[in-house]
């Protein structure tokens, strides 16, 4: 017999407490037993300690810290948007909209996994973040019919009309995850521990700490494919970038090298091409970072801070939901923090990007400190993608 419910004792679970501005409500969503916010909106979390106003005096010294840490860096992100030709005939078709500018992202991370030598047949491509699965499709679609790949597609929700069924021929043998990034342990997948395919992580617009789940899972899991370029397969060595060399991190490295030894017994990383997104929703405690920003003297709450700031470079200021001028968010942010910051929309934009690329250095260095030579590269158009940074990675050339 079922147990009587006593309905005069009984209270609902709170909703999140995140407030759905464009639809003026907040959440629907339950939160975890505890929390005050659902799993989406977990990273609300960590910026409670934001809500309060500050002093001119602590808005003057965050400034300060933003400052000398950009100068630290004196980097310039070079670009490299390229085309690669599978896409070139889609591309046309496509004519204009959101898929043109899904296919030309898609097409110029395609671009930059040919220019560094890892769009080849013998690898493993695992997407991170995979949703649909397009970009792996594409990548297969790069690859000769003739020859063998295995794609690992991750994703810790289902989607709707998934490309998969593409894949029934051509090269690749396809296999789908759901599982949380945080969780995934490369090294108990099958094809990888036991047939040893070379790694290369891919992805396109990875959100916020997933990035960094990414990153950790690819360089602290798996060793390094050192000069993973072979010549004796005839494969062309990357081109060196023309700018200047970098500085904490960022500018040009000679990515050239040749392979001498793929006998060890399961897989390596070979490299990684992921476009970065969304570093509003990036987390102290998931971050690789850590020990680049304390080595700068910025902490915990300067993080979230950063964070917060971030999103100015691509919440488009002075611009409503239609395009027409004359909108200007900071007039409904609940956040006195940001409120507090008397700035015009150009010093917004300009700082937003500040903080995203002080961020992403902090991923350069944890890459770099375990064997890899990083760089980011501009990969597209602003007028494609506001988001249009991509991370890329090959194991440090050893002499």
């Amino acid at each position: 017999m079922a147990a009587e419910l006593d309905c005069g004792t009984w209270k609902a679970r709170p909703r999140c407490a995140f407030f759905v501005s464009h639809k003026r409500r907040f959440c629907k969503l339950l939160p975890s037993a505890g929390r005050r916010y659902c799993g989406e909106h977990a990273a609300c979390e960590a910026d409670t300690m934001d809500t309060l106003p500050l002093c001119t005096e602590e808005v003057a010294g965050l400034m300060a810290k933003i400052e000398r840490f950009s100068e630290d860096l004196a980097f310039e992100v070079p670009r490299c948007i390229l085309l690669h030709e599978s896409l070139r005939e889609p591309l046309k078709e496509a004519g204009s909209g959101p898929a043109w500018k899904h296919l030309q992202q898609q097409a110029s991370i395609l671009g930059n996994l040919e220019h560094l030598a890892l769009l080849r047949p013998g690898h493993c491509f695992v997407e991170f973040g995979a949703g649909r699965g397009h970009l792996a499709h594409w990548v297969q679609r790069a690859l000769p019919a003739d020859k063998h790949a295995h794609f690992l597609l991750i994703d810790r929700s289902t989607a709707r009309f998934k490309v998969d069924g593409k894949h029934k021929q051509g090269a690749g043998e396809f296999e789908r995850l759901q599982i949380d990034i945080q969780h995934l342990d490369l090294r108990k997948v099958p094809k990888i521990s036991q047939k040893g395919f070379p790694v290369v992580g891919i992805g396109k617009h990875l959100c916020g700490s997933a990035t960094d789940f990414a990153l950790r899972c690819l360089a602290e899991q798996l060793p390094n494919l050192t000069n993973h370029v072979q010549s004796d397969l005839g494969v062309e060595d990357p081109r060196a970038e023309d700018h200047e060399s970098w500085k904490a991190g960022f500018g040009s490295q000679d990515l050239r090298s040749e392979s001498r030894d793929q006998s060890r017994k399961g897989s390596s990383v070979a490299g990684l091409v992921i476009a970065l997104c969304c570093h509003h929703r990036c987390r102290w405690r998931d971050y690789v970072g850590k020990e680049f920003f304390r080595a700068r003297g910025l902490g915990s709450k300067d993080f979230s801070r950063l964070c917060r700031l971030s999103s100015w470079a691509t919440c488009g200021w002075g611009k409503g939901r239609n395009g027409a001028d004359g909108h200007d968010p900071i007039a409904e942010t609940t956040c006195p923090f940001e409120n507090s910051l008397d700035l015009d929309v150009n010093t917004r934009v300009a700082l937003g990007q500040q903080c995203k690329r002080m961020l992403d250095a902090g991923r350069v260095d944890f890459l770099r400190k375990r064997g890899f030579e990083a760089t980011l590269k501009v990969y597209t158009d602003l007028t494609v993608s506001l988001e249009n940074v991509l991370i890329t990675a090959l194991p440090r050339k050893v002499y």
